[in-house]
């Protein structure tokens, strides 16, 4: 059984965002009658809506609830960003481009489930809406600036200096493939950057928290889920992907998604 999928627009102060919904069949075609609060997934750094794949459709299905992803802005289809990201882009991503899409949308509760720096976007929503965010899921999430984050991103950096690799990231970003590119090597290499922690933003989540990482990912050890669990408030389950790199949803889609199924069954 697929999923039921539709693709629009909201407009923000900032510029237009792409937006897709996910619906398993037996779900009513309106998102307000839906009972099980929707997920929102949102991307990695190099991510966009496309690059989620398949995952989506099979994490509605599993779940019975809808699914939304977006493209933040300057990322896949949505409008290109004014300018460069700002140090603090991480926290601000809570009151920005989620915020219009929750105002949007009229999401009174919702599950907000996050890859990569993503994940750290999914702390902040889950901080800055205690009463609406129902669960978050965390994936391959840095809760620090890690030696071993910086120096994948430098390893992918060289490899994309490679002729014809930018091509890769213009097939999801068209003409903003390099400020993508840009927005995630020079903001997170930035000396201004290298005091992130989602610590504060951790320790104000109320919610149940999921956190999904691959024992060998290469943009974060496992320190990043043990500091969740330990700043994290209320419970958190773990769940580490033994063998698993920085995308275990891409290379375990089947073992994640039944996971995040059995963490939101009892959640409405």
């Amino acid at each position: 059984m697929t999923a039921n999928t539709q693709s629009f627009r909201i407009a923000t102060p900032r510029g237009g965002l792409q937006v897709q919904r996910w619906q398993p069949v037996a779900v009513a075609s309106d998102l307000g009658a839906v009972a099980a609060a929707p997920i929102v997934l949102l991307h990695d750094s190099l991510g966009s809506v496309a690059l989620w794949r398949d995952f989506p459709a099979q994490l509605a299905n599993a779940t019975q609830r809808v699914v939304l992803a977006y493209d933040r802005l300057g990322f896949g289809l949505s409008d290109a960003a004014p300018g460069p990201l700002e140090a603090d882009f991480v926290a601000r991503e809570a009151q920005g481009d989620f915020a219009a899409l929750r105002q949007a949308l009229a999401l009174e509760r919702f599950v907000v489930l996050g890859h990569s720096v993503g994940g750290g976007m999914a702390a902040h929503v889950a901080a800055a809406w205690p009463k609406q965010c129902v669960a978050l899921v965390t994936e391959s999430a840095q809760t620090f600036v890690e030696d071993r984050t910086l120096e994948g991103i430098r390893v992918a950096r060289d490899q994309f200096a490679q002729p014809g690799q930018l091509d890769r990231l213009s097939k999801y970003h068209g003409d903003k493939a390099a400020w993508v590119l840009s927005a995630w090597v020079d903001t997170w290499l930035s000396p201004a950057f290298a005091g992130y922690s989602l610590q504060g933003a951790l320790e104000q989540v109320r919610c149940p928290v999921l956190a999904i990482h691959g024992e060998q990912d290469e943009y974060g050890s496992l320190v990043h889920p043990r500091n969740l669990a330990r700043w994290v408030p209320g419970p958190v389950e773990q769940e580490i992907v033994a063998g698993g790199g920085h995308v275990p949803h891409r290379e375990q889609p089947e073992r994640i998604v039944a996971r995040i199924a059995q963490f939101l069954q009892p959640l409405a």
